[in-house]
């Protein structure tokens, strides 16, 4: 897994493929891509990923050559040091977080406690 590091995110080339196709194949997205953290899941916390055409004042923004990754302010400590991967296995297709600041993870690896 090659990793594409940066200060506060690191990508592999797989998410930085992935974000770039979808984003080529549709225009109207933009070219800003969010990773936030939200509370639910299994176990307190969960992952999410969107497309976003706004920058808030508080977003740290890591800049890549043909777009930018958005951390909101809030999701940035839990975030940090993380990287971001795409996978395709039997069961889908999916971003996924290597998250170091993590205590545990649920089953799916889609939620987390610190």
């Amino acid at each position: 897994m090659d990793k594409i590091s940066n200060k506060s995110l690191n990508l592999t080339e797989s998410a930085l493929s992935r974000i770039q196709s979808v984003m080529t194949a549709n225009d109207d997205l933009g070219s800003k891509f969010r990773v936030y953290v939200t509370g639910g899941g299994c176990s307190g916390f969960q992952y999410g990923f969107k497309f976003d055409p706004e920058t808030a004042f508080d977003d740290d923004v890591i800049e890549f050559e043909t777009f930018s990754v958005l951390l909101d302010s809030m999701s940035y400590p839990y975030l940090y040091g993380s990287t971001l991967d795409f996978i395709e296995d039997l069961s889908g297709s999916k971003f996924v977080i290597n998250n170091p600041n993590a205590k545990t993870t649920c089953g799916c690896g889609e939620s987390f406690t610190i």
